[in-house]
């Protein structure tokens, strides 16, 4: 059952980060780089107010919810809120060397990868 809350989460993510770019482009004539800025800065302000909120036990949530909202729509909208989150929480464990690295590689290796893609399929 969890594999289908977070798949029917994933399409309501994808759904929302789609309308993003319609609302984006319909504002500013372009979606690019906007739209991307946009979801990615509002997922991870949403990942972040409810982990604290979890962490704090303000609210409460089933590992099948966690799942939904989490993995589900905040993945389909933006997986840069994970790797916010993942990196938040090892500064939070006194981990804050890990976090930069984090960052650094992900961004690094991600941006190498999409380059090295576009290069071999031009």
């Amino acid at each position: 059952m969890t594999w289908v809350l977070v798949g029917v989460g994933g399409a309501l993510g994808s759904m929302a980060r789609y309308g993003v770019g319609i609302l984006t482009t319909r504002a500013l004539g372009s979606p690019l780089p906007h739209a991307t800025a946009i979801v990615n800065v509002v997922g991870c302000a949403i990942i972040g107010v409810l982990a604290g909120a979890m962490t704090t036990e303000q609210i409460r949530f089933s590992p099948e919810a966690r799942a939904f909202v989490f993995l589900g729509v905040l993945g389909g909208f933006t997986t840069f809120s994970s790797l916010g989150l993942d990196t938040v929480m090892l500064v939070q464990d006194g981990r804050a060397g890990q976090a930069l690295i984090n960052v650094a590689l992900q961004l690094a290796l991600g941006l190498g990868a999409a380059f090295i893609g576009y290069t071999l399929a031009k």
